[in-house]
């Protein structure tokens, strides 16, 4: 699969672009950089400025194979010469500003993370030795920041620049899981001490329906449970709240810690033979495990039921991950209503 170039990739180049029509008064139509392995990268310029006092060029971000919301966007890079000799970075139209700690950018910068920003002043101190404010934009970061997980990173305004490496892999689970674990550093920097687990939206719309709790400890797990999890062992947490689907969390209670369908078996054989053994009369022949708890089951029994796969989740999730503080495991269905729960859910509050 192809893989593509960064954020941060994309504003180094722009960088570098706009450096050479300021420094030397060179419009290139396509420029290169290096990477921190010692590679290299080139790519095209779409657009470059220059007034005398200060110079701008876009580079467009292409992400290659990946799903990245990104791809296509323009990355505009504005220099402005400074007497102090360095470089100092700001936050453009769509360039999100960090508002809480935790993160590897401290609160009140712009959310340029420190990779990119080595990659951008290796690309300017090839072209000069000045010193330059950089201001970096992405004129659709504002419209994009809420499908990436800067809202609830407490970076607000817009997107982050990103990338260590500055090549982006096709469905990369490294960097997402580096995105996931992002959330539970700020949460662990928050100084809170009682989190709450999710797949995604759903299970953060169900922790904010019946729990009382803040935006900032719901944390997603997105299919990453193994990996989570054994990032919250390590954390001084006194409760954790698992909350989600049967369909993606009864997979836990049978020892798969990778949720994704593509690397998961099914959850139906196993909520199944919970469903046969409690109610031995039924048939649960279903092709969806919402199908087993919505269509095949009465109220009580979907609680009945719901209260047995949260304990067998509970039980699972503490004999793998034993250093976890006390766990409580809540259910919903895709209407996002509570079907079961197991530990002390009284602790959480329900509303």
């Amino acid at each position: 699969m192809k893989w593509g170039i960064s954020t941060g990739t994309c504003a180094a180049l722009a960088a570098k672009a706009a450096a050479l029509m300021l420094v030397r008064g060179e419009s290139s139509e396509q420029v290169d950089v290096v990477l921190p392995d010692g590679s290299s990268v080139t790519n095209r310029v779409s657009d470059i400025y220059c007034d005398g006092m200060k110079a701008s060029a876009t580079v467009i971000k292409d992400a290659g194979d990946d799903p990245d919301v990104t791809h296509g966007t323009p990355l505009i890079v504005t220099l402005h010469r400074n007497r102090v000799n360095r470089v100092r970075f700001f936050a453009g139209p769509g360039v999100g500003t960090v508002t809480r700690a935790g993160l590897a950018i401290p609160p009140g910068e712009p959310a340029i993370n420190p990779g990119p920003r080595k990659i951008i002043c290796a690309a300017l101190s090839s072209v000069t030795t000045e010193g330059f404010d950089v201001t970096v934009s992405v004129p659709q970061g504002l419209k994009l920041a809420p499908r990436t997980f800067n809202p609830r990173l407490g970076i607000e305004g817009g997107i982050s620049i990103l990338g260590t490496t500055g090549r982006v892999r096709p469905f990369s689970a490294p960097a997402l899981r580096d995105s996931l674990k992002c959330s539970l550093n700020v949460a662990i920097a928050a100084r809170l001490t009682e989190l709450v687990l999710v797949p995604g939206n759903m299970g953060h719309r169900a922790a904010k329906r019946y729990f009382d709790v803040s935006e900032q400890q719901i944390v997603d797990v997105s299919n990453e449970w193994g990996y989570m999890l054994g990032q919250a062992e390590k954390c001084p947490l006194e409760h954790l709240l698992v909350l989600g689907h049967p369909g993606k969390l009864g997979k836990l209670a049978a020892g798969q810690w990778q949720t994704h369908s593509a690397q998961s078996a099914s959850a139906i054989p196993y909520i199944a033979r919970l469903a046969q053994d409690l109610f031995p009369s039924q048939s649960f022949q279903v092709n969806t495990v919402e199908e087993l708890f919505m269509q095949k089951l009465q109220a009580p029994q979907r609680e009945q039921l719901g209260n047995r796969l949260a304990e067998a989740i509970m039980h699972q999730i503490a004999a793998t991950y034993p250093g976890l503080p006390q766990l409580t495991v809540a259910l919903i269905n895709l209407k996002g209503e509570l079907l079961g729960h197991c530990g002390d859910d009284q602790k959480w509050r329900v509303k």
